[in-house]
Order: structure tokens, then C-alpha cells, then sequence
């Protein structure tokens, strides 16, 4: 899951009441769909984009499956959207709990290097979605570079 860190870093997760916050605004369906197969229990990887470097920073896990993004209604909202409908939403949320931090950031720099990630969807060429699927062999190769 992508955050940039000027709007919500895991930082900023770590300071959430239970360590806990809900990740609205996901306004691409490909990502949305993907958010949508999570159950509770599934880990994430927090990646920062938009950073200086970019890279993956820790883990957090799932601990509320997919519900209807309120934003969505909001006309103040910035992720807010004219042709959704309360009786037929189309954006979804979940809610995520803080697992750990990495002693260090791994960057994307550093994630292109490691051949086991050459196919992983967050190295390839124009890959911008905000949530990605990763691989199980993906998962176990990042956490144990950290």
C-alpha cells in the first residue's frame, strides 16, 4: 500500500489511536479490487512514494475488510465523486493496524537491484496503483533484507 509521507506516513500510523486508521481515497479500480480481496489478517507492506527515496518503510496488517468510503458522498471531500451513488457506491475502504517498522527504509533503488523481484508489479515501468498485490515469495525476499 502507497502513501506519500507529507500526507500519511507510517508515522503517522504509529500515532493513530490502537495504532489503527482507515486507507480511504482509492479512486482506481484495478487497486480498489485489490483492496477488496484483503481479509483480516493479511500483512501490507507500507511503501512511501512520492519520497526522497521512494521505499518500502514497514508492515501493517489488515483489521477491517472492504466498506463503503464515505468520501465519496462529500462534496468537500477531495476524493469526493459526482457519479457514485449511496445506493450504489463504488469506492471502498479497510481499515489497517501498525505492525512494525523497518530498521531501515528499502528503496526502490535498492528493490530493482533483487533479481527475486524482477517480475513484482511495483518495479515494473508506469506501475502507480496505490494498492499492488505481492507475491508470497516477493513478501518473504523484502523481509528478509531488513
Amino acid at each position: 500500500m502507497k502513501s506519500e509521507p507529507s500526507t500519511f506516513s507510517i508515522d503517522d500510523l504509529v500515532r493513530s489511536p490502537n495504532k489503527t486508521t482507515y486507507w480511504d481515497g482509492v479512486r482506481n479500480y484495478q487497486a480498489r479490487n485489490f483492496m477488496r480481496s484483503m481479509v483480516v489478517g493479511d500483512q501490507v507492506l507500507f511503501y512511501h512514494s512520492n519520497a526522497d527515496p521512494p521505499a518500502v518503510v514497514g508492515i501493517a496488517e489488515v483489521v477491517k475488510t472492504a466498506y463503503t468510503d464515505p468520501t465519496q458522498f462529500d462534496r468537500k471531500d477531495k476524493h469526493y465523486d459526482p457519479e457514485s451513488k449511496p445506493s450504489e457506491p463504488r469506492w471502498d475502504m479497510i481499515d489497517i493496524r501498525y505492525v512494525r517498522k523497518f530498521a531501515r527504509p528499502l528503496t526502490l533503488d535498492e528493490l530493482r537491484k533483487e533479481g527475486k523481484l524482477k517480475g513484482m508489479v511495483l518495479l515494473k515501468k508506469g506501475s502507480r496503483l496505490s494498492v499492488q498485490p505481492v507475491t508470497p515469495l516477493e513478501w518473504n525476499h523484502i523481509t528478509s533484507l531488513v
